[in-house]
């Protein structure tokens, strides 16, 4: 078998591989957190979005998308993003709930009186301690997982899809259509 050969195998192997488990990961009911997240997202002051490397990814696609919506929300860590403050909503997204940067967030957000949502693969963790919310969110691939879907790849992709999955009840909650927010849309030149 030929390298490219093998390599179209292996990722036709690891796209069903991964469909497989984000079914099975995103089937859990956490309506009731999804609930308290949609409340405290509509009912913030500003809303505040933290992650680093691929989770940091998803949640700025998340962010991307509540600014669509008309909602004031920042990136923590941006150079123009304003200090988090009491009545204000910050979630996080880690998957090990350990990275020291994403607890950190989740203390100062807390200390000033923000409410702190966090999206992560393992319910016992530092972060999901310090946190109001928590959407948990864990995948037991077993041994293929290091293979076809490495270093938190299902996690992170879950985490993509359930946040998109918020986005439309925010939009619904605030009667927003998909014209709204093209109207807030980034213009590219």
């Amino acid at each position: 078998m030929t390298a490219v050969a093998s390599t179209r195998s292996a990722s036709t192997e690891a796209v069903a591989f991964l469909l497989e488990n984000l079914g099975k990961v995103l089937s859990v009911d956490r309506s009731h957190e999804i609930k308290q997240t949609v409340d405290t997202v509509v009912s913030s002051k500003h809303f505040f979005v933290y992650g680093v490397g691929r989770s940091g990814l998803a949640a700025r696609a998340f962010a991307m998308r509540l600014v669509q919506l008309g909602i004031d929300c920042y990136f923590i860590g941006e150079t123009i993003t304003p200090v988090v403050q009491e009545g204000d909503g910050v979630l996080i997204v880690s998957n090990t709930g350990a990275t020291m940067s994403a607890v950190q967030v989740a203390n100062i957000a807390r200390r000033v009186g923000a409410k702190v949502i966090t999206v992560t693969g393992v319910r016992g963790s530092k972060l999901s301690h310090a946190s109001n919310i928590v959407l948990l969110l864990q995948s037991n691939g077993g041994a293929d997982q290091a293979r076809l879907a490495p270093l938190g790849t299902t996690f992170e992709d879950a985490c993509l899809i359930l946040l998109d999955g918020i986005v439309a009840e925010v939009m619904e909650r605030l009667a927003q259509t998909e014209g709204d927010m093209r109207a807030r849309h980034a213009i590219m030149v």
